[in-house]
């Protein structure tokens, strides 16, 4: 069946337009040999059939629930209390769209004025908006929102940094033509990135904890970005290690994004998730997406409203700071109701229950010969140096129900001095039965 209903002098017409001589040119930068060139599937299948065929298929899959689980790299299981989804369900939460009319959306606008608020307060910044699509493209606007404040172009991105982010950064700085400086990996946390700001720098991004679990003193960092009158772009992928570590604005930081995924937000296979973005006030005209604030109407009753909203929708093109076209709204609120329902003590609780999980779990790790523990300090993540390949060893546990890490080698391919790294996460779902079970497993297939 065919779902446009072009002619083939149609596509013709089209395909001369823009230059190409076939359908298949426009895939000429993917390789050749990643490309599919039809599919074995039946012609037809009753409805029964494909649910069977697909449950076949599903049910090879791990479920992160089922098994002892210590993946984390970006994204973290982290239990979510049944009231979050059962008000996000709601179908006034679950229908409801962007404020285009935000007079008359009180509602919408009231949660994420609370969800700003709740994102100020944690990152210790002075304003945040109204969430941003995820981490990565949190990170990459901040850049952007960097250079429009110092009118430089130049980032210096800490070898710390998510892959994923750096790429993301790179991708959306290459569209832009401006330049990265990516220092390189840095799973010792040893960089000397003060030597790499100078008058040219525009942001410097670090990340803390860093992609290999290491907590960064940015203090210094934004010292010397200060000198030279650069920002400091602070990057939290596990927002929960907020509870107990200092927060990036009291150490300096200009401009604080991440990733909200931890608080209320399954890991869902990688999404949705919910950007985190805040920055100095005085700096808030450069911020991108949305800005609630709060007011009164003329009989003096609370109220809200869309104080900015500086993307391309609203005003002239030339002129918005974003291409963001929506928000995550229903990700925001389900981390409003999950930080609602821990407040500030139960945030602080739960931080310390996940500091002490990855603990413990390195106090094991160490009784396994051959593996050495590359951090002095972390929250909930680390890094070890296995004997052997680390993907290798992945697999191994997998085949014995312990999903035991990410493998360096999947952030970093092509690296050979990353391949026996391994990234661990212990959070507040491990038991002692899952952190032992996975460290005799451990034994097991390095033996």
């Amino acid at each position: 069946m065919r779902y446009l209903p072009h002619s083939e002098a149609d596509r013709e017409a089209m395909l001369a337009t823009i230059g190409v001589g076939s359908i298949d040119d426009l895939f000429s930068d993917i390789p050749a040999n990643l490309r599919v060139h039809g599919l074995d599937l039946p012609r037809a299948a009753g409805e029964l059939s494909v649910e069977r065929t697909l449950g076949r298929l599903a049910a090879k899959n791990v479920p992160a629930s089922s098994v002892p689980f210590f993946v984390g790299a970006g994204a973290y299981k982290h239990h979510v209390p049944a009231t979050v989804d059962h008000l996000i369900q709601r179908s006034e939460f679950l229908t409801s769209y962007t404020p285009y009319q935000p007079e008359i959306t009180q509602g919408t606008l009231q949660y994420l004025f609370e969800f700003q608020t709740q994102v100020a307060h944690l990152t210790g910044m002075e304003v945040a908006n109204a969430s941003m699509y995820d981490g990565s493209t949190a990170t990459a606007e901040a850049v952007l929102m960097a250079h429009r404040v110092t009118r430089r172009k130049k980032a210096v991105l800490s070898g710390g940094l998510h892959p994923h982010y750096r790429a993301v950064v790179e991708t959306t700085s290459a569209m832009a033509s401006d330049t990265v400086e990516a220092l390189p990996a840095d799973p010792g946390a040893t960089e000397d990135i003060l030597a790499r700001i100078d008058a040219d720098t525009s942001c410097v991004v670090v990340q803390s904890p860093s992609v290999y679990g290491h907590l960064i003193d940015l203090a210094p960092i934004a010292a010397r970005a200060h000198e030279v009158g650069a920002l400091l772009v602070a990057v939290v992928t596990e927002v929960v290690s907020l509870g107990l570590v200092e927060s990036p604005g009291a150490q300096g930081a200009d401009i604080v994004v991440g990733e909200g995924q931890s608080i209320g937000n399954a890991l869902s296979f990688g999404g949705p998730y919910v950007g985190l973005f805040a920055a100095r006030a005085k700096h808030v005209r450069q911020m991108p997406g949305r800005l609630c604030g709060e007011t009164v109407d003329a009989e003096g009753r609370r109220g809200f409203v869309l104080t900015l909203s500086t993307r391309e929708q609203h005003i002239r093109r030339d002129k918005a700071t974003s291409n963001i076209c929506t928000n995550s709204g229903l990700c925001a609120l389900a981390f409003t109701i999950h930080m609602t329902l821990l407040g500030e003590t139960g945030l602080v609780r739960l931080a310390r229950i996940n500091h002490a999980n990855a603990v413990k779990l390195a106090e094991s790790i160490g009784e396994v010969s051959g593996v050495t523990l590359l951090n002095d300090s972390f929250f909930n993540e680390f890094t070890l140096r296995l004997p052997a390949n680390a993907a290798d060893i992945v697999e191994k546990l997998a085949a014995k129900g312990i999903l035991g890490g990410v493998p360096v080698s999947r952030l970093e391919p092509g690296n050979a001095d990353l391949a026996n790294l391994l990234l661990v996460a212990s959070t507040e779902v491990n038991t002692d039965e899952d952190r032992a079970a996975f460290v005799a497993a451990l034994k097991e297939v390095l033996a």
